[in-house]
């Protein structure tokens, strides 16, 4: 009798983990991301394989997985109550999920959109923080993250912590900006050095600077406004 090969003596890019790291969701099938979720098969089964035996059962329709009670999937051998509750919770998260409503990003059309995004978070704030608003092609916002907070007088910002973020998030553009807890919106020279600095290295990585907006409580400097970047 063959032995049965399990799945941690597959070749690295057939095994389903591995795979999806190297490739993506989108190249696993059905019963590999089915497999992921439960963890391990039975004694004779991979968990793939396994899995591919229950789709087949109810016609390869996740459909029709999902209305399964826990006890028709604990009939399967190597399927126990906490398997059958995670393949259930899984496809209940698929089905509220087609449910919800595309998120709507918002758009970024000028540095007062800037001002009126960030302003709730650093009004108040009595230390320096600095923040990149990273935007997709069409200039909506794909995240904000703060990536430095300092002292009463400055912040350090690692430019290649921005980047990093920027490439993460698959950026298009970004928007640098911080806050001065003084009141006084007018660049210092290291905020010209720090926004010269980021300006050039975005441009290196296929990425646009946007802007560098200065918050204060009631009022903002914005380099593009002023032709700087």
């Amino acid at each position: 009798m063959t032995e049965k090969l399990s799945i941690n003596k597959w070749a690295e890019e057939d095994r389903p983990r591995e795979k999806m790291m190297m490739h993506g969701a989108s190249a696993l099938s059905n019963a590999e991301l089915l497999a992921i979720l439960i963890g391990s098969g039975s004694k004779n089964e991979s968990a793939v394989e396994l899995m591919r035996k229950i789709l087949d059962r109810y016609e390869n329709s996740l459909n029709r997985l999902g209305k399964c009670s826990i006890e028709d999937l604990c009939s399967f051998k190597g399927i126990g109550s906490a398997k059958a509750i995670t393949i259930l919770a899984a496809a209940e998260l698929g089905k509220r999920r087609k449910d919800e409503k595309p998120e709507d990003r918002k758009q970024i059309r000028c540095s007062e959109d800037i001002y009126r995004h960030f302003h709730p978070i650093m009004c108040d704030l009595p230390i320096e923080e600095c923040w990149v608003m990273m935007l997709n092609q069409a200039a909506k916002i794909i995240d904000i993250v703060k990536i430095s907070q300092g002292g009463l007088a400055s912040t350090q910002v690692d430019v290649r912590c921005v980047l990093r973020e920027a490439l993460m998030k698959r950026a298009t553009s970004i928007i640098l900006t911080h806050n001065h807890p003084s009141g006084n919106a007018r660049p210092s020279t290291d905020d010209d050095n720090l926004t010269k600095a980021l300006s050039q290295a975005a441009k290196i990585m296929n990425i646009r600077m946007l802007d560098h907006v200065i918050i204060c409580d009631g009022k903002y400097y914005s380099y593009a406004d002023e032709g700087r970047i």
